[in-house]
């Protein structure tokens, strides 16, 4: 037990990391406006910014191959639900409403509690499933209520909800694929990204924009700076860090994007959709915090 502990990084360090990371995820709808706004797509972006990286660093990834050919499965599903995640909640963002995108794409207490049950046989205890109730009460307010069956939902809400899904479940991947380096986890999130976004411009077809350098350049940059940063350092705090503590800090994220939103992008917020993100916040540090798993597992 004492080496694990001299071995593991300071107990600071991820918690840094990680908030750092929830704060850069939870403005990255503002470069995503401004790609949008000359001509591009939300599938183009990331097929573009993702697809770029994640070729660039398949050198690194089969450099890497004796480490993770063991857990090369957990690879595969890193690039799906990490892959499926970003360009689902880029395409999102670009599309529809950003504090109404954050809010549903944060039910993370469903998705944390129902994947540590059937895939880390975690107990479901009073305490989580009154964050999953609070949660999923949080995003029917966000929705609109009963007006919601009256109306469907839109292709963002529902890219904003599997990007959520998948979210999750690459955190409890990570967490399992601890033999495979954190280079390769980061650089098979931007394949599967790149391949997924690839097939989302062919589904849709979308006009192409006019590619002048200073589109391509900021391009690059936003793929290879704020993209590469953002997910190694996500990576590095979910693998270090336990599900459910990681849950509260990256709540950082939705309280990012909605206040920005409002400020930046001149977004107001309904009464009902503050009562339900409220909730929905809530859910979130009671599932993170609910300490009896946890103990069960100390005692076992």
């Amino acid at each position: 037990m004492s080496t694990l502990k001299r071995a593991s990084p300071q107990a600071w360090l991820p918690l840094t990391v990680l908030t750092f990371s929830a704060a850069m995820w939870g403005v990255i709808w503002w470069p995503l406006k401004q790609f949008g706004a000359e001509g591009l797509s939300g599938s183009l972006i990331s097929l573009v910014s993702y697809g770029l990286v994640g070729l660039a660093g398949l050198p690194f990834l089969l450099r890497e191959r004796r480490a993770w050919q063991g857990q090369i499965g957990l690879l595969l599903l890193l690039a799906l639900f990490g892959g499926w995640a970003n360009a689902s909640i880029v395409r999102a963002l670009l599309t529809g409403d950003v504090v109404r995108v954050m809010l549903l794409f944060y039910l993370a207490p469903v998705w944390s509690v129902i994947g540590g049950r059937l895939f880390l046989n975690e107990t479901v205890t009073r305490r989580r499933m009154l964050a999953v109730l609070i949660s999923v009460f949080g995003a029917f307010l966000v929705i609109g209520g009963t007006k919601a069956f009256a109306t469907p939902l839109s292709l963002a809400d529902f890219l904003a909800l599997s990007a959520g899904l998948a979210f999750a479940s690459n955190n409890l991947v990570t967490r399992a694929a601890h033999t495979i380096p954190m280079v390769s986890k980061t650089i098979a999130v931007f394949i599967g990204c790149g391949i997924i976004s690839g097939f989302m411009v062919w589904q849709q077809s979308a006009v192409q924009p006019e590619w002048t350098p200073m589109l391509v350049i900021a391009l690059l940059a936003f793929g290879f700076g704020w993209l590469a940063l953002a997910t190694f350092t996500t990576q590095y705090g979910v693998t270090h860090i336990e599900t459910g503590r990681a849950g509260i800090i990256l709540i950082v994220e939705l309280l990012a994007a909605v206040i920005s939103a409002m400020i930046i992008g001149g977004e107001e917020l309904l009464p009902q959709e503050m009562i339900g993100g409220t909730l929905i916040a809530l859910a979130a540090v009671i599932e993170a915090t609910d300490t009896t798993v946890a103990s069960h597992k100390e005692n076992s």
